[in-house]
């Protein structure tokens, strides 16, 4: 993919937990910087069969393409113009570690 195909810039959060005060524990998102320059597109069942094949992906909506990152798992999720996308599955291609294909859902 050329990377001028990345014309989305999306932010990750992951999620954290840290005391809530009262004994318990609260769970808050925290950015992943920097923002990423992704290709969003909307998922088909054709896409999924061929891309996923080799990943477990439970539902799918969105195929989101980018650069290699390491920081971004299926915890994380991904904001983008005022939408949430919750990230399951993750797949590199050749496990080359060169591009990184991520299988989201988006979240209401």
């Amino acid at each position: 993919m050329a990377i001028g195909e990345f014309r989305h810039l999306v932010q990750f959060q992951t999620p954290t937990t840290g005391p809530d005060g009262d004994g318990g524990v609260i769970e808050t998102w925290v950015n992943l910087d920097p923002r990423w320059p992704v290709a969003i597109h909307p998922a088909t069942v054709r896409d999924l069969e061929r891309n996923a094949a080799s990943t477990v992906v439970a539902t799918a909506t969105h195929i989101i393409r980018g650069r290699y990152r390491a920081d971004v798992t299926v915890k994380a999720r991904m904001l983008f113009d005022g939408r949430t996308f919750q990230i399951t599955g993750i797949a590199s291609p050749k496990e080359r570690k060169r591009e990184l294909w991520l299988f989201a859902v988006e979240t209401v």
